[in-house]
């Protein structure tokens, strides 16, 4: 009979992916997240096999984490076109401040060497699009949605050369003037 496991699959999953943030995926070893963790290497070897099953495996579990946190951030948005700003708004409060947001970018070079990930983002965009499209009636452009990622996606680098606002409030005004750009106002914009 197999021991319990004292650390869970997803706290090992936290400190492989805050590992990853700070030193890319060279700098997750199973010595370095065995110290993080208080779990010996062997136990994690015996567990994921390979450093690139366990990273794999992290970043899936960060996938599943934004697809659940972006159904129920937009769930608890009004279905208008302030509350497909206010979606948006609230998912870039997980990038943190300028530092924390460049080493998220370590993930992400993961995420586009992988097919099987670039798979899980592109699903997630469509999942995303089709809710932010769910926030608007009546005539608007067709595919409203993807374009507003696309706006927010360039609206968060271009904050990251400018950073002096909090970003969720630059991505706010951003997706406000666009959406007036493009004949579909929001109340506060």
């Amino acid at each position: 009979m197999p021991r319990p496991q004292t650390v869970t699959n997803v706290a090992i999953f936290e400190a492989a992916l805050a590992l990853m943030e700070a030193r890319g995926s060279a700098g997750l070893t199973f010595a370095a997240l065995a110290a993080r963790i208080g779990l010996s290497g062997s136990t994690l070897v015996q567990r994921f096999g390979t450093k690139e099953a366990l990273v794999h495996a992290a970043l899936v579990h960060a996938w599943d984490t934004l697809d659940e946190r972006t159904r129920r951030t937009a769930a608890e948005e009004p279905r208008t076109p302030e509350g497909a700003v206010a979606v948006l708004a609230r998912l870039s409060e997980g990038y943190g401040d300028i530092e924390s947001h460049a080493d998220k970018l370590h993930l992400l070079r993961e995420d586009f060497r992988h097919p099987d990930l670039r798979e899980r983002g592109r699903s997630w965009i469509g999942l995303l699009a089709g809710l932010l499209d769910e926030c608007f009636g009546g005539p608007t452009p067709d595919g409203i949605g993807l374009m507003m990622i696309a706006q927010w996606q360039g609206a968060i680098l271009l904050w990251g050369f400018s950073p002096q606002a909090r970003l969720d409030d630059f991505v706010r005004e951003h997706l406000r003037r666009y959406l007036c750009q493009v004949g579909v106002g929001t109340r506060d914009g």
